[in-house]
């Protein structure tokens, strides 16, 4: 289980696939700041106007079941905007490509 800081910024539950062309990657849990560095970043729930978030402990609950999992990678169909509003929404949806 992790502990959140609001000093420190959201916890990140996933992190960068591995290889866009292996088409797997493993889910990490990891503070936000640790992945972004000294970039600037921002929250961007761009679909709560059309979707209904989960509560917060499901996201959360979700999240932990899959630390550790590999699963599909597809930049078309499977990207990581996909698995955030997958445990966000129930759904997963992407504008990316």
């Amino acid at each position: 289980m992790y502990e959140y800081d609001s000093n420190e910024g959201p916890a990140a539950a996933v992190s960068s696939v591995k290889s866009v062309f292996s088409r797997k990657a493993v889910v990490r849990m990891q503070l936000l700041k640790e992945v972004v560095g000294g970039d600037s970043y921002r929250i961007n729930n761009k679909y709560d106007d059309d979707h209904t978030p989960l509560p917060v402990s499901e996201i959360i609950q979700r999240a932990q079941l899959l630390i550790g999992q590999e699963v599909s990678y597809d930049l078309l169909g499977s990207n990581c905007e996909h698995f955030v509003t997958l445990l966000r929404y129930g759904e997963g949806v992407s504008e990316q490509v």
